[in-house]
């Protein structure tokens, strides 16, 4: 009487493993380049955000001092502030400050709520710095970045832009 067996040969466990093993070999290079292509266009999009909002918040805050409006939570006022989307953004020398939020929940933002950002934990980026003066400087950094894949937002000083610079580059994200 035959037996019959059914089953894979220790050979062809080998090959298919050796496959499996080449296939990872080349897909993990890849893996950690999509995710520094990820990081990097994350930063990108957050620079064009910055950018963008700094640039519609010097436009309301410009609309408001043409006005004459100096009620509170317009650009005229002893505490400058434009509403953008309902939220009011703190404001210096008629430009978003470098501030993320004050009080808690938040009633008044910088220029990260002027450009609609938040949650960034959440996203693997953390911010430092920040403040009310006009020397204040945020710096936000995607983490696992050994500080090369980061965007800095220096407060407008008087009759000057904030300067927004983006430090981020495929190989540093």
């Amino acid at each position: 009487m035959k037996k019959s067996v059914k089953g894979f040969t220790l050979i062809e466990l080998i090959i298919v493993i050796t496959i499996i093993g080449i296939l990872a070999a080349i897909a993990l290079p890849r893996y950690i380049q999509a995710q520094r292509d990820a990081r990097l266009a994350k930063m990108q999009a957050i620079y064009g955000s910055l950018r963008s909002a700094a640039a519609l918040a010097r436009a309301r805050c410009e609309l408001d001092l043409a006005s004459g409006l100096t009620a509170a939570g317009t650009c005229g006022n002893a505490t400058p502030q434009v509403n953008m989307d309902g939220q009011l953004v703190a404001m210096i020398n008629r430009y978003p400050q470098a501030i993320a939020t004050v009080g808690n929940p938040p009633t008044v933002v910088g220029i990260l709520g002027a450009a609609g950002i938040t949650n960034l934990a959440t996203e693997g980026i953390t911010t430092t710095g920040g403040g009310t003066a006009a020397t204040s400087i945020l710096t936000i950094s995607a983490l696992g970045a050994a500080g090369t894949c980061q965007i800095t937002y220096d407060a407008a000083n008087a009759n000057e832009a904030p300067v927004i610079t983006l430090t981020a580059t495929q190989a540093g994200c």
